[in-house]
């Protein structure tokens, strides 16, 4: 009997995965150790197994797809099987087969799933009845951040369910609405253009005249002429293009989309700069304790202890330094400031999808050793792609370093919607007047923290790097606590 494989759910706050891979074709005959395709969300990647025997008797998505958590995305059964009743109660269009109950793999009869509309070109509908109570939390904090009316979205997650795709793909259709006008945006279609600063709709629009979408028949001709006029120039090279990407350029290059990780992040980056209010301060610290302290636990019998880096006492030094300063240690969502009692460290990790962000829970309540053996596994499993999607997110404090890279100063962006951030700099030597007067020079580690100056000022971002920087420099003494 034939069997409908769909897409599994890979962490309690993942909402949908990425095929980036078929690994078999219609009419491969798997078993249930077979993988069927390699997966990617947000956060990692993964492969699926089919989890059944039989053969591939339909492919219900296509590389490249978005599909939400527990859709159908094949159907494995015997040869030749009828899957028209199956498909049929999972609510999918009927599938064409040719001679022998073979499968028709015409492109024009190949069985899909409704297409993936790209919500650059097609903004999501609009619902006319409130879908509140049926919407994903994360979709209603990426709404709430961007001025989007998330009750007039129509969701297409499971049960209609509104999720962050959606949102995302309001985001894409317009630039949203301003602060004062959330309020007034019962009439706020998403996808409008208004007058505000870059186009969001403001009160006035609102007040002014009922909000359209972008293209309809009662859309201005000025505003929906606006982009087929822009014409960018480059390298003496004139463009018609309404993308703004030159159909020529002298020489050979190469465009590659942005899709999975890397859009993920490149959507949170500019939503962390156009949602807070942020300010990078730096400090250094004398380094020759901490240089110290390495050496001699390098020497350790103990392996783990002979293990522990530079990176591991510097973040052990953050996370203790943390419980003093709890308005650092903290998230800013919807205009309400939450402080954590515990720290729960973010650790930026380069992985070969883009940088991820595992989080090491109840951080402040580690030895050193459980810090450091805690910190490289959450790093090792990011890298290896193997990691629980729900172990990179949580975070109430992200620590990025790059000194091992030689980078002296640098301003990390807030992982919103956490208030604060640590950029770990590198060990540089750096000229000190002595006591006695003469010149020498003392290794020091620099520190570059971005806060959000909503609720962080500027004294209570010195006063964190003070008390860091003092931790750094007596690093014994804070290790023995």
């Amino acid at each position: 009997m034939a069997q409908v494989v769909v897409m599994p759910q890979l962490g309690n706050t993942v909402e949908s995965c990425l095929i980036t891979t078929w690994l078999v074709k219609l009419g491969d005959t798997v078993d249930a150790n077979t993988l069927l395709c390699e997966i990617e969300t947000d956060k990692s990647a993964m492969e699926v197994p089919s989890g059944v025997s039989g053969t591939v008797l339909a492919l219900l998505a296509e590389e490249g797809d978005d599909v939400p958590v527990k859709d159908p995305i094949a159907v494995i059964g015997e040869p030749g099987e009828d899957i028209e009743q199956l498909l049929a109660s999972a609510g999918l269009p009927p599938q064409t087969t040719g001679e022998a109950g073979e499968v028709d793999e015409a492109p024009t009869e190949r069985l899909t799933p409704q297409p993936v509309v790209e919500p650059v070109e097609t903004p999501r509908p609009v619902s006319t009845s409130s879908t509140s109570g049926s919407v994903s939390p994360r979709a209603r904090g990426l709404a709430a951040s961007q001025g989007i009316a998330v009750e007039r979205l129509t969701g297409t997650g499971p049960q209609g369910r509104v999720i962050e795709r959606d949102v995302q793909a309001a985001i894409a259709a317009g630039p949203g609405l301003t602060v004062g006008a959330r309020a007034e945006a019962e009439g706020f279609v998403p996808g409008a253009a208004g007058t505000g600063i870059g186009g969001r709709v403001t009160r006035a629009d609102l007040a002014a005249e009922p909000l359209v979408e972008p293209g309809s028949p009662e859309e201005p001709s000025e505003r929906a002429s606006a982009a087929s006029r822009r014409v960018e120039t480059g390298a003496g090279v004139s463009t018609g293009s309404t993308t703004g990407v030159p159909r020529e350029f002298p020489g050979a290059f190469t465009d590659t989309p942005l899709k999975g990780i890397r859009k993920v992040i490149a959507e949170r980056m500019m939503n962390s700069l156009a949602t807070s209010a942020q300010l990078t301060y730096t400090a250094t610290a004398p380094a020759a304790g901490l240089l110290a302290l390495r050496k001699r636990l390098k020497h350790a019998s103990d392996p783990e202890l002979a293990s522990v880096t530079i990176g591991d006492l510097v973040g052990y030094a953050t996370v203790k330094t943390l419980s003093k300063h709890p308005v650092v240690n903290a998230h800013l969502s919807g205009g309400v400031l939450r402080t954590f009692a515990n720290v729960h460290l973010g650790m930026a990790v380069d992985t070969p999808r883009g940088l991820l962000v595992p989080t090491l829970r109840f951080a402040d309540t580690l030895t050193l050793r459980e810090f450091s053996v805690q910190s490289k596994a959450l790093a090792n499993e990011a890298i290896g792609g193997s990691i629980n999607p729900d172990l990179l997110g949580g975070a109430t404090f992200t620590v990025s370093n790059l000194g091992s890279f030689g980078i002296e100063s640098f301003t990390p962006l807030l992982n919103v919607p956490q208030v604060a951030i640590l950029g770990v700099d590198a060990i540089v030597p750096r000229a000190v007047i002595n006591p006695d007067g003469s010149v020498g020079a003392e290794q020091r580690i620099g520190f570059s923290l971005t806060a959000d100056h909503q609720v962080i000022d500027g004294a209570d971002a010195a006063r964190y790097l003070r008390d860091l920087c003092a931790a750094i420099t007596d690093i014994d003494l804070t290790v023995l606590g």
